[in-house]
């Protein structure tokens, strides 16, 4: 460049995002960009680049694409400032990210197009390259991430809070039937959805002491000096809407060390001492849900929840003082909800906040706090309820122990002016539980401090308000509601089911993906002949690829004209899969006692993940897989009965499974699920459910009609009137001869090759205690799944039932839950975006 040529070096114009250079959503500039990135990002040539070069290379593009709404949306926030949703979550399980973004910018057959110029024919080639993010493990992780899609689909402005686990939780194989946990090493590859932000880093103490003083104002005040400080370090995924301008954001923190590496130890030979400090900072964001059967266990997961909610508070306070706005408007630009107990910490934390650092009174604290906060319960299970030990709570976090025994105190208070004399009531809802060991009840910090308190399904929320918290709702009737559960349909039948998709485009147009209720226009085609056929074929396509899937990667042969009965979810005794494989067994039965007259042919399918230290759900997968190997080596079994488990589910198996279920189980015990997801998400995809009346199961049958849902099971009434009257589950044993029989097959090792003590205490508990009534259910869902084979035979009707369950299963969007959010919790509204301006 000459003297005469001078660099241009003007800024873009402030609100202008269209650069078309950069922006372009047609395949060719797709294809500049990718070419771009590979060269200049990664280094690659487009000859000798890898598949997983073209995956990162169109990533990159990609993600140009989503900063110039990320910017834009940035840049709205600021010039317009409005309440934005802090939505605090331990898990964020948003599954693979590059066809979702390409989905919701509508250029995946761009996408396509521009791989053709690298000799890549389907761009799924390059989707199966890419990993899935270990974030997150079951349902809660995945409703986050769910809910965050839908935030910026509404345009909602909001930021999702968590930590960037190093590891997930782990990857799992199969090995001799028992389950075996591998590490989760999921950014070996790069992730090129993240941008760190080093910049908003943010420091957080744990340990040491406190000291009181009087400040210069004459006011008791008490200081903190921790004992070990971790550094947070943001990294920001963008959370681009459908077809919206607006690009929320999860803001993940990475904890790194205050000083990582000690010169003076290594010059003495110290070499481990020389990082020790580092090692022991960084284990904050190194792995999801570390195993908490040990006190250095425990201690890491309160350490790991104190770390992201710390981080989280202090950078939604530092973006008000950025902005120039005062810190006693908080309640009015930030809204900021609890997804369950695990950052129940944050009533405290932002008490410290305000109080210690903004040097605030105690009263105005309060009401900032009471006003900002709301919580989510996810569980009735009393184990799911944390509760920290008050000596692991004080040595970790004394300063928010001493706030939290005022917020008791205070609470309390009241309490005895409401109930005088009542020491009982003191004692059951008491923040410090005094029975036993000692302990922080989390839920109660949660409920006291929260503004509403909501469950996630309407069963849940009522057993919530009536058996798990009835006083506090007694107290704050006002503070009790409920908003059901719902899964976004762009992932869960736009992404997951093309075929589906297609068929719903053509015959009901394309409104659908942002709007479900249009669905409802299924039902003028339900006695549509061809039609239903058409309905049918489409299931039955998609039902081949899983097959396909299943023969490669379990060497299993099944047939996909058969009935697909589907159980895939998080291995637990509430969720009852050995119920189901009870089932399997006298099905297995039946047929080799030439008693299978009208028995549908079955492929069963099971799938998910035991917690590593959770011994009878480990054994359950191992019980499953030794009735797979029985019955897929019995000849008499042949195009009547197959039983697969499909290791290490996750959201890029679910994608695979829940278009190509026939059968949707969903058996919890009654009063044990909160809501579940997976059943939305069957249903949604036209399958029929077999399930109790549990969770979202009783509005997933009162939608879809009770004649498209297969009932069975003791409701939450009747399985109290059992524990009352003292549950025998002999009883119910003796009862059944069937059951009998293959209770005596199992103990004499016919499914464990002759070991008849490998499930003993499987059948232990099943025949003894049975905590959740397996035997007292097992006829009535034996009933039940007669009834699935009686209306598998009638496969046009069966595919009108499979129509209607997506017709009316509209409801279930995550867009309507978080519409709900929005106007009866947290009070926002949507933000406009423009990212057009005039670039002459």
């Amino acid at each position: 460049m000459t003297s005469s040529q001078p660099l241009d070096l003007r800024l873009p114009t402030p609100g202008c995002y269209n650069d078309p250079e950069r922006a372009g959503l047609d395949a060719k500039s797709v294809f500049d960009g990718m070419t771009e990135h590979l060269f200049f990002t990664l280094g690659k040539l487009a000859p000798t680049a890898s598949r997983h070069d073209l995956y990162m290379a169109l990533s990159y593009a990609v993600r140009d694409r989503l900063m110039m709404r990320y910017l834009a949306t940035t840049e709205a926030m600021r010039a317009h400032p409005q309440k934005s949703v802090a939505y605090l979550s331990a898990e964020f399980l948003i599954g693979p990210q590059l066809n979702n973004n390409l989905l919701n910018l509508g250029i995946q057959q761009e996408a396509e197009a521009a791989l053709r110029n690298f000799g890549i024919e389907s761009l799924q080639q390059i989707l199966d390259v890419e990993e899935e993010p270990g974030l997150g493990n079951g349902g809660l992780g995945r409703l986050a991430a769910c809910y965050m899609e839908s935030l910026a689909s509404l345009k909602i402005p909001a930021t999702g809070y968590g930590i960037r686990y190093e590891f997930g939780i782990f990857d799992q194989l199969i090995r001799d039937g028992w389950q075996v946990e591998i590490t989760d090493k999921w950014l070996k590859g790069g992730w090129p959805w993240e941008l760190p932000q080093p910049d908003e880093a943010c420091f957080v103490g744990f340990g040491g002491r406190t000291e009181s003083y009087i400040d210069d104002k004459g006011s008791y005040r008490s200081r903190w000096i921790p004992a070990e400080h971790a550094i947070g370090i943001p990294h920001d995924v963008p959370v681009l809407g459908y077809r919206v301008n607006i690009c929320d954001r999860l803001r993940l923190w990475r904890a790194d060390a205050t000083e990582s590496f000690d010169f003076y130890a290594f010059n003495i030979g110290d070499y481990y001492g020389a990082v020790e400090e580092k090692v022991g900072s960084e284990t904050l964001s190194k792995v999801l849900y570390p195993n908490d059967g040990t006190d250095e266990g425990r201690r890491l997961r309160l350490k790991q929840q104190h770390f992201f909610v710390s981080c989280s508070l202090q950078d939604m306070l530092r973006s008000l003082d950025n902005r120039g706005l005062p810190v006693e408007d908080f309640p009015k630009y930030w809204t900021v909800q609890l997804n369950d107990t695990h950052p129940a910490i944050a009533v405290a934390e932002l008490m410290r906040l305000l109080i210690d650092d903004r040097h605030m009174d105690w009263d105005k604290a309060w009401d900032i706090t009471s006003r900002s906060v709301a919580y989510t319960n996810h569980t009735l299970l009393p184990e799911a309820l944390e509760k920290w030990d008050l000596n692991l709570f004080s040595s970790l976090l004394p300063r928010h122990l001493e706030l939290i025994y005022e917020i008791n105190r205070r609470f309390l208070q009241q309490l005895r002016l409401r109930y005088p004399g009542n020491d009982a009531i003191q004692r059951k809802l008491s923040i410090i539980d005094e029975d036993g060991s000692k302990a922080v009840r989390m839920a109660h910090l949660a409920t006291i401090g929260a503004h509403h308190v909501n469950g996630v399904a309407a069963l849940h929320s009522d057993l919530v308000k009536t058996d798990l918290l009835p006083e506090f709702a007694e107290l704050w009737p006002e503070k009790f509601t409920n908003v059901t559960n719902g899964v976004t349909p762009r992932r869960w039948v736009a992404l997951a089911n093309p075929e589906l998709s297609t068929l719903l485009n053509e015959h009901i147009g394309e409104d659908w993906i942002s709007n479900m209720e249009n669905l409802r226009k299924l039902e003028e085609r339900q006695n549509d002949q061809g039609f239903l056929e058409h309905w049918g074929n489409t299931k039955l396509s998609v039902k081949r690829k899983l097959a396909s899937y299943i023969h490669r990667n379990t060497g299993v042969l099944v047939d996909p004209s058969t009935l697909f009965d589907v159980q895939v979810k998080r291995i637990h005794e509430y969720k009852r899969q050995h119920l189901n494989v009870l089932q399997v067994i006298t099905q297995y039965l039946r047929i080799k006692n030439g008693q299978a007259d009208g028995m549908a042919p079955r492929t069963v399918i099971f799938g998910g993940k035991a917690a590593p230290g959770y011994y009878m759900a480990k054994l359950i997968i191992r019980f499953i897989n030794g009735i797979a190997e029985t019955v897929n080596a019995d000849p008499d079994m042949d195009g009547r009965l197959r039983v697969v488990f499909l290791p290490d589910y996750n959201v890029k198996l679910g994608e695979q499974v829940y278009p190509a279920s026939d059968l949707s189980e969903q058996i919890s015990t009654a009063g044990k699920e909160a809501s579940g997801t997976g059943n939305m998400k069957f249903a949604m995809n036209g399958a029929l459910t077999i399930g109790t009346l549990d969770g979202a199961n009783v509005e997933i049958r009162e939608l879809v009609g009770a004649e498209n849902f297969f009932l069975f099971g003791k409701t939450v009434e009747e399985i109290n009137d059992l524990k009352r009257s003292g549950y025998n589950p002999g009883a119910f044993i003796n009862a059944m001869p069937e059951l009998q029989e293959a209770l005596r097959l199992i103990e004499m090792g016919h499914f464990s090759n002759g070991d008849s003590e490998l499930f003993r205490p499987l059948l232990d508990n099943l025949t003894g205690h049975d905590p959740f009534f397996v035997m007292a259910d097992f006829a009535d869902y034996l009933r039940a799944q007669e009834a699935v084979s009686l209306a598998w035979t009638d496969r046009m009707h069966w595919n009108r039932m499979s129509l209607l369950n997506t017709a009316r299963t509209g409801f279930f969007s995550s867009d309507r839950s978080i519409g709900e959010y929005c106007e009866n919790i947290w009070n926002v509204g949507p933000l406009n975006v423009d990212i057009t301006c005039d670039v002459r």
